[in-house]
Parts: structure tokens; C-alpha cells; sequence
């Protein structure tokens, strides 16, 4: 794909996704965090599926090794079955523009983990932006110390792990992308994940599993499920796997920086949550630590 279309086309996956923060904040207040994690990655393998069907791409299953089915198997632990977990969870009590900032964290982590697996030097400069990043963000979530060690800090906890296994995952996928089609990958993992998440489901003793509770209450919800299921979770995913096979992980995940733009504005929108200066704040922290945590360093 042309380089400037790929990037224009990564700016509008990070408003979707923005967007999408709001919207699965507004579905847990009407479905259990659970039902609304499986249903989206439900809706979402399904259009994948089919997407991979029109494309007529010939898939190989017994020519994929056993290490690269275990891949996979990662892959959708990780960036589905689990993400999905903790993301719904987390957003019952953390506020949808803490949520858009911890996930702005995405290029810092991504930046440590590739340090840390491809030996990449980690420099006095990426350092303090290591530290400005994660600074940044401990001052958005203890900034009301009241809160702080209420229901609303695991919340955001959650995220952080959310976004980390994502990231993780994305890490994964750059191996596989050598051997795969982006399309490939994501059909496989969100399929895995989504039957993962449909038996964790059924088998959960804290959910009623009946018709009633899978039964959304009115078109509003229902119209957010298939905003949240198909267009920010099938398309863009697909659109970000393809990304990460065609730039690497670390440069596509510098997009990111995009998040807290549109997460908060849409939060400010839309659920009418509050933007004080500690947040101001943390996202100067968060978005100077991203920049300076993710320059390569010059070459001797």
C-alpha cells in the first residue's frame, strides 16, 4: 500500500478507535463487561472470516508448523481473549480519558519490549522519556487521592494490562507477518480468541448465561455493538495487522500518539467527563515521553 495512504488510513483507525473507548464505556453500563467482550469479538471473527472468504486467499492449514500455530495461539490469548477481558472490565470503573491516556503508553512499551528482545540500545535520551511517559500517567490516575485507592485505580490497572498484552501480542504478529498475510493472521487469532472467549462464557458461574441476558436494551446499544464489534474492531484490526506487517510494530504503534487526542475529545464530547490541569499534565508527560522513549538513536 502507498506509504501516505497507509498512514492516513492509520490516523482514522486511531479516531475509530478514540471513539471506541466511549462506546465501550456506555455498553458495560447496559450488559456485563463479559458479554460485551464476547459478543464484540464474536461479530468481529465472523466479518474477518468473511472478509478472508471473499478474498478467495488460499490458506494452507496443513503446511502451518506446530511453533507457528502455537504463535497464533499467543496471539489470541493475548491480544483478544485477554485484551478483552481487562479492557471491558477496566472501563466499568476507569473514566474514558484515563483509559485514552494509559493507552498512549502503547509506543513506550513497545519501544522497552523491542529493546529488550532485539537488543536495540536503550540511551540516556529513550530513558527519561521512559520516565516522563509512565510519570505522565501516574499523575492522571493518583491525581484525586481520594480515588486513588478506590475501585476507579484497579480500573485503570486493568487498562494498563490491556494494553499490554496488545502490544505483546503485536510483537507476535511481526514474526508471523514474515511467513503470512496480515488477513491470514487476523482471521486465525480473533477466530481463537473469540472461541475462547464464548466457552470462558458459558462456563462463567458470575454471568448469567441466558437469553435474557444476551438480549440488548434497544437499538442505542445495539447500534454501539456493531459500531464497536465490526467497524472498530474487524476493520481496524485488520487495517493495524496489515500496518504492523508492512511497517514493523514499533512504527506502527507510534500512531498511537493518536489515542489521547481523539479518546479525550470524544470523552469531552460525548460522556461529558472532565478535563482538569493534572490531565493536561499527564498527557504532556505521556506524549513527550512517547516521542523521546521511541527515537532510534543516530548512527555513529
Amino acid at each position: 500500500m502507498n506509504p501516505l495512504k497507509m498512514q492516513l488510513l492509520l490516523i482514522g483507525t486511531m479516531a475509530i478507535w478514540g471513539l471506541n473507548i466511549s462506546a465501550v464505556k456506555v455498553l458495560t453500563g447496559y450488559l456485563d463487561p463479559l458479554i460485551v467482550a464476547c459478543l464484540r469479538m464474536v461479530l468481529a471473527a465472523i466479518v474477518i472470516n468473511l472478509t478472508l472468504a471473499w478474498s478467495r486467499r488460499p490458506v494452507r492449514l496443513l503446511a502451518i508448523t506446530a511453533g507457528q500455530w502455537l504463535r497464533f495461539i499467543a496471539c489470541g490469548v493475548l491480544m483478544v481473549y485477554a485484551n478483552q477481558i481487562l479492557f471491558t472490565s477496566g472501563m466499568q470503573t476507569a473514566s474514558a480519558t484515563n483509559s485514552s491516556l494509559i493507552m498512549a503508553l502503547s509506543p513506550l512499551v513497545a519501544s522497552i519490549l523491542a529493546a529488550l528482545i532485539f537488543r536495540e540500545a536503550l540511551t540516556g535520551v529513550r530513558l527519561l522519556g521512559i520516565a516522563l511517559g509512565f510519570g505522565g500517567v501516574f499523575t492522571v490516575v493518583f491525581s484525586n487521592a481520594g480515588a486513588a485507592l478506590a475501585g476507579a485505580s484497579w480500573g485503570d490497572a486493568q487498562i494498563f494490562a490491556a494494553m499490554f498484552t496488545f502490544v505483546v501480542g503485536g510483537m507476535l504478529i511481526q514474526n508471523l507477518a514474515r511467513q503470512f498475510n496480515a488477513l491470514v493472521i487476523s482471521t486465525f487469532i480473533y477466530t481463537i480468541g473469540a472461541v475462547l472467549l464464548s466457552v470462558h462464557l458459558y462456563l462463567s458461574d458470575s454471568v448469567e448465561f441466558s437469553l435474557e441476558a444476551l438480549l440488548l436494551p434497544g437499538l442505542w446499544p445495539l447500534a454501539l455493538l456493531v459500531f464497536t464489534g465490526i467497524v472498530a474492531t474487524a476493520i481496524c484490526n485488520m487495517l493495524w495487522n496489515r500496518a504492523i506487517a508492512e511497517l514493523g510494530v514499533a512504527r506502527t504503534s507510534v500512531f498511537q500518539y493518536w489515542i489521547p487526542v481523539f479518546g479525550v475529545g470524544f470523552a469531552m464530547l460525548l460522556l461529558g467527563e472532565p478535563f482538569t490541569a493534572w490531565h493536561l499534565v499527564g498527557v504532556a508527560g505521556i506524549l513527550l515521553g512517547t516521542y523521546l522513549g521511541t527515537r532510534r538513536p543516530k548512527p555513529a
